[in-house]
């Protein structure tokens, strides 16, 4: 048997010291050590983990860690944040929090992709619940990958939303998380109104919360629902979905896709926000974008899900009554699919 290439060996070695990077930034996030550096300035571990609330042992050995991964300066006793430390902040511009928090959650992922593939089982949504240090952050980390995008790239490129936001009406966003999406249509179009359903008490808290901090508070309202939930006292102009639709697939696309064209006024807009599946799988090697999604989808089965093409979303919607528009993003990557009812 050939040994391993040393070459391919020092590859393999380096990313795994990547791995161990993020599971720092992971610790560092979940636990405010790096807002409290920065709110802070240099700190010894005692007065960190004081302010922290955590074990000191603990701490210690993450600070000299994270000092060791070039997260941290040491300076005698103290530390602080080094450029790369703050570029996990989770409020920064561009922050790489969302990184981290992927990287843990695909490790914790695989971990019950190695358990299950030999059953066959797939216990659905309720793995994301398992990891408790994570499910707080899964607002945060949507609205840190998407938000961003969906102002600069995809909502300008949406015609069909902009003439629907300029006249005005509501919108329904299903599994809303932090309510990031409706904050920045709301922000955009000042005559829309807005209701997020979501799931997670936590989640429609933080929405609140940063719709009155916006000062959108009067035209947006959270609450607990979801799909099988879905009840307002008005007709609707626009039901949003961002990387939701895959998650009730299997319950039968027709049954899904005639359920939310049912609560839409004449005229209405579905809009469908979906990692997109390409037609050929051997594609997914070509691009770092594309490989991650290929992981992902595999964590996907362990919930019950997988990823979609546009033409299932199409016909889905055609069958519904709606006439569909696609609209790709992110070189091809990502898609947005709107459906507009007659009327």
């Amino acid at each position: 048997m050939n040994p391993v290439d040393p070459a391919l060996r020092q590859q393999i070695m380096q990313q795994s010291q990547g791995v161990m990077s993020l599971s720092l930034a992971y610790v560092g996030i979940t636990n405010h050590l790096y807002s409290l550096l920065d709110a802070h300035g240099a700190s010894t571990v005692a007065e960190l983990a004081a302010l922290a609330r955590v074990d000191e042992a603990y701490l210690q050995r993450w600070a000299d860690a994270a000092a060791a991964f070039g997260h941290l300066a040491r300076e005698g006793e103290r530390f602080s944040l080094t450029p790369m430390g703050r570029a996990f902040l989770p409020d920064v511009p561009g922050t790489m929090m969302p990184v981290a928090m992927q990287a843990v959650m695909a490790a914790f992922m695989g971990e019950r992709v190695s358990r299950f593939m030999s059953t066959g089982e797939r216990p659905g949504e309720r793995v994301l619940g398992e990891p408790s240090s994570i499910l707080p952050w899964f607002g945060p980390m949507l609205e840190a990958s998407f938000g961003p995008v969906f102002a600069e790239a995809v909502l300008p490129r949406l015609p069909e939303v902009a003439a629907l936001g300029e006249r005005g009406g509501l919108a329904v966003d299903l599994g809303c998380g932090s309510g990031w999406y409706l904050r920045r249509l709301a922000a955009r179009f000042p005559r829309l109104r807005g209701v997020g359903l979501d799931m997670m008490p936590a989640n429609i808290a933080t929405a609140q919360e940063a719709a009155a901090r916006e000062g959108l508070a009067d035209r947006l309202a959270f609450r607990e629902g979801d799909l099988h939930r879905f009840a307002v006292d008005e007709p609707v102009d626009l039901v949003a979905m961002n990387r939701a639709l895959h998650h009730v697939w299997a319950e039968g696309p027709s049954r899904v896709m005639s359920g939310l064209a049912g609560h839409l006024a004449p005229g209405g807009l579905l809009v469908v926000w979906e990692p997109r599946w390409p037609d050929d799988p051997a594609g997914l090697a070509s691009d770092p974008r594309l490989r991650g999604m290929a992981y992902q989808n595999l964590s996907e089965h362990v919930q019950g899900n997988h990823f979609l093409r546009p033409t299932e979303v199409e016909a889905a919607m055609r069958q519904a009554g709606l006439e569909p528009t696609t609209h790709l993003f992110a070189e091809g990557t990502e898609m947005v699919v709107v459906g507009r009812k007659a009327g």
